[in-house]
């Protein structure tokens, strides 16, 4: 196996990372921003507030987004298959 195809398998590591952490982080950041902003106008500081919609959303978004995260985790597994079978001597 080359350095290039090292370099390849580890950024298409991160760049499947960020597209399968990212939905469920932005949904969480703007349920607390939401969470937060009702929490400011309206002077409830209530603690279970903050975790319950969030933890919410975060399900919800993980739970939606389970397609994407297949297709994501098979591509980049086929991608790193190939690579070894590729890379076997014969």
């Amino acid at each position: 196996m080359t350095e290039a195809d090292v370099i390849q398998i580890i950024r298409e590591g991160f760049i499947t990372a960020m597209i399968i952490c990212g939905p469920p982080l932005i949904a969480g950041t703007v349920t607390g921003l939401g969470v937060a902003l009702f929490q400011a106008l309206t002077q409830v500081q209530e603690m279970t507030l903050t975790f319950v919609p969030k933890f919410a959303a975060i399900f919800l978004t993980i739970v939606l987004c389970l397609p994407l995260t297949f297709q994501q985790v098979s591509n980049y597994a086929s991608l790193v298959g190939d690579k070894i079978i590729r890379n076997q001597a014969p």
